[in-house]
C-alpha cells in the first residue's frame, strides 16, 4: 500500500514566451492555485482579520512564524491545541518559515554557530533561546503546516564578505541534512530547503544543486529582498529559477511588491509571500494597479469614490475614500477595511497572472500591468531587462 504524498505537483499551462506557468499543488489542507501570494500570519493570525473571513475571500494558504510561535505560545500548547490549525481555526494551508531570517531582522540578538542561532527571547531579555535545526523541525512539527522550511543561515546581501557567505552556503545543506533527519511527519509535512548564496552566482548555483540532490518535494530560493539593487536581485532569480528543477514549485521568499511578482512569475517564480500588503494597510495605505494610495493624504479627505472602483472587495463596495481617510491608523476598523482590500488586490493580481498564462496572453498582460503603473512608459531598467531575459519587450 502505497502512502499519499503530502504534496503533488502538476504543472497546468506554460507561457509559450516566458518561464511563467499556472500550477497546482496539492497539500494535506487542500489545493493551492500556483502563482500564489500568501500573506503573513506571524503569531497565528493576520492582522485585521478572522480565519474565517479569509476563507470567504477564497485565501488557499498563509503564512505563520517559527520563531514567535515556538516562543509564545510554545510548543506545548501547540501540541495539546492539536496544532497551529486547530488553535487559530484555519481550514485552509499553512506554510511556516524556519526562524533563519530573524538572524537577518533579530542580529544584535543573534550569536550564529554550527549549532544554531541564539537569541535573546522577545518574552524575557534575560533569558536565551538557541534555535538549532533540529528545534526549529521540532516547533514546525507541533505546528503542523503543509510546508515548513529548514533552518538556513541567513547572510544580508548587502554584505561584502564572499568567505562568510559561502560559509553559510556550505551551512545550510548541512543544517538542511540535520532537518530532514529530524522531522517526525514527513507523511503530512513537507520541507523546502531554501538556495542562499546572496548576489555570488557561483556560491547561488552550489546551493540550488546541491539541494536537488535530496529527496524533497519543493524549493524555496531566500536571502534576497535585503537591500540589494533591482539588478542584483532579478538576475539572482533568474539564474535560481533555472537551475531549479521544472517539476516542483519553486517559492520566492519575502516578496510582495506588484511589479516584482509580475516580473518574477515571468522569470518561473510559483510561490511568494510578504508582510508588505498587511503591514502598509495598517499605515494607511491601499494598493491599486496604477500603485500606493496613502488615505492619510489631504487629496483624500473629499475623495467620494471607492479605493479602486474595479476592485469586488466589500471595502470598495461599501466604503469611500473620503470615509476611510478619516479613520486610518485611528481606529482598529481601518486596519480591517484596508487588509481586506490590499488582500483581495493581490489574490486579484494572482488570479489575472494565472488566467492570462491559461489563455497564452501573459505577455500582453505584463506589458499592460506595467502601462498603468508607467504610464509615461519610464520603465525602470531593471524591468525592461528582467523581462527582456525572457523574451518580453515593453518598447
Amino acid at each position: 500500500m502505497t502512502t499519499k504524498s503530502p504534496l503533488v505537483f502538476s504543472i497546468l499551462t506554460e507561457c509559450g514566451t516566458s518561464k511563467a506557468r499556472v500550477s497546482r499543488m496539492i497539500l494535506p489542507h487542500g489545493p493551492v492555485d500556483l502563482p500564489v501570494f500568501m500573506p503573513v500570519g506571524t503569531q497565528g493570525t493576520l492582522k485585521g482579520m478572522l480565519p474565517e473571513q479569509l476563507e470567504e475571500l477564497g485565501l488557499q494558504i498563509m503564512l505563520a512564524n517559527t520563531y514567535h510561535l515556538g516562543t509564545k505560545p510554545g510548543t506545548e500548547i501547540l501540541q495539546k491545541a492539536g496544532g497551529l490549525h486547530k488553535f487559530m481555526n484555519w481550514n485552509g494551508c499553512l506554510l511556516t518559515d524556519s526562524g533563519g531570517f530573524q538572524m537577518v531582522s533579530l542580529l544584535k540578538l543573534a550569536e550564529i554557530t554550527e549549532d544554531g542561532v541564539r537569541f535573546q527571547s522577545l518574552n524575557d531579555q534575560k533569558a536565551e533561546v538557541m534555535l538549532t535545526p533540529e528545534h526549529s523541525i521540532e516547533i514546525q512539527n507541533a505546528i503542523g503546516a503543509d510546508i515548513i522550511m529548514q533552518l538556513d543561515d541567513v547572510v544580508k546581501t548587502t554584505n561584502p564578505d564572499k568567505e562568510r557567505i559561502e560559509e553559510s552556503v556550505y551551512r545550510t545543506t548541512r543544517w538542511l541534512d540535520r532537518c530532514l533527519k529530524a522531522h517526525q511527519n514527513p507523511d503530512t509535512q513537507n520541507i523546502f530547503p531554501i538556495v542562499q548564496g546572496t548576489l555570488y552566482e557561483d556560491l547561488r548555483e552550489k546551493s540550488a544543486k546541491d539541494h536537488i540532490e535530496r529527496d524533497v518535494r519543493g524549493f524555496a530560493i531566500g536571502g534576497l529582498s535585503g537591500g540589494e539593487s533591482k539588478d542584483d536581485f532579478w538576475k539572482m532569480v533568474h539564474l535560481s529559477t533555472n537551475i531549479l528543477p521544472k517539476n516542483k514549485p519553486r517559492y520566492l521568499m519575502g516578496v510582495g511588491f506588484a511589479e516584482d511578482l509580475v516580473v518574477c512569475c515571468a522569470l518561473g517564480v510559483d510561490m511568494f509571500d510578504c508582510v508588505f500588503p498587511t503591514r502598509t494597510a495598517r499605515f494607511g495605505c491601499a494598493l491599486t494597479r496604477k500603485g500606493q494610495l496613502n488615505l492619510k493624504k489631504e487629496q483624500f479627505k473629499k475623495d467620494f469614490r471607492p479605493i479602486d472602483e474595479n476592485c469586488p472587495c466589500n471595502t470598495c463596495k461599501n466604503y469611500t475614500r473620503a470615509y476611510l481617510s478619516g479613520i486610518v491608523t485611528v481606529l482598529p476598523v481601518a486596519c480591517h477595511l484596508l487588509t481586506e482590500h490590499n488582500i483581495v488586490f493581490q489574490m486579484n493580481l494572482m488570479k489575472d497572472i494565472r488566467q492570462s498564462i491559461t489563455k497564452g496572453k501573459f505577455p500582453d498582460f505584463v506589458r499592460d500591468f506595467m502601462l498603468q503603473v508607467y504610464p509615461t512608459k519610464n520603465y525602470p531598467s531593471w524591468i525592461i531587462d528582467s523581462l527582456s531575459a525572457v523574451n518580453i519587450k515593453l518598447k
